[in-house]
């Protein structure tokens, strides 16, 4: 089942942690964890199937509909920031596109925010599935995945070994339906909802054409760029993380 777990400042403001793929809460901000729950009150998501149940994650919508529950039943369905990682950016798009709550503060940590046809999902799934459900499985294919996430997110060794241990926890079936249906969760252009503020880290390494769908999916974004590769900014470097976390703090003292 699903778990959300309540951390941090009890009458502060209220965060949501959205993980990217094939990740739970736990790895994806283990690295910013302590700093975020000294100054805010965190709401923390596991979605099925990476919840450390037997649960297979579904779809990206039914999934956003449980998080819509969570937030209506147990916070007036009003929360002040949800941050998402990766995949977690196209949970915060969802949940603002959709209006069935509010958020005050979307924040987008570098996103890709891919969005194709079901044959080019299908093609992608192919390639990349295989080298998350088999890093696990023999220590050839655990340092080919590791090359991989070094290379393709500048992960340092221990961190790319963190990423591999999590990835062995869950179901092959949970991580391609995660990776396959958020490829067909589609956002509108020019997104514009009363009151929100969207806020995007723009990983300028990623290259152009990702600030350009930020651009054209979101209305006015609040765009803060900074020289680094996809998510660089929660692998523990401090140069990195520090302006990240300031920036992030800015974000939620804004009027909006």
């Amino acid at each position: 089942m699903m778990t959300f777990e309540e951390f941090g400042k009890e009458n502060e403001k209220k965060m949501m942690l959205l993980p990217g793929t094939c990740c739970d809460w736990q790895t994806n901000f283990y690295n910013v964890f302590d700093s975020l729950a000294g100054k805010y009150h965190l709401i923390c998501v596991n979605y099925d199937g990476f919840d450390g149940s037997d649960d297979i994650f579904p779809d990206m919508i039914t999934v956003t509909e449980k998080i819509e529950k969570y937030i209506i039943d147990n916070h007036e369905g009003r929360i002040d920031a949800a941050l998402g990682s990766s995949l977690g950016s196209s949970f915060v798009g969802q949940l603002i596109q959709r209006r069935n709550v509010h958020i005050d503060h979307g924040i987008f940590g570098s996103p890709d925010l891919d969005q194709c046809g079901k044959i080019s999902a299908k093609l992608q799934s192919m390639l990349v599935i295989p080298l998350l459900t088999s890093a696990p499985k023999g220590e050839r294919k655990k340092e080919k995945t590791k090359k991989f996430l070094m290379n393709t997110f500048l992960m340092d060794d221990k961190v790319a070994d963190k990423f591999i241990e999590c990835f062995s926890k869950f179901n092959p079936k949970s991580i391609k339906n995660e990776y396959y249906t958020d490829l067909l969760t589609y956002l509108e252009d020019d997104i514009n909802v009363e009151h929100t503020k969207v806020h995007f880290i723009y990983a300028k390494k990623m290259g152009e054409k990702y600030l350009k769908r930020y651009k054209k999916y979101f209305h006015d974004p609040d765009i803060r760029e900074f020289d680094m590769q996809h998510e660089q900014w929660l692998l523990g470097e401090k140069k990195y993380t520090e302006p990240v976390l300031k920036v992030i703090d800015e974000f939620m003292q804004m009027p909006v």
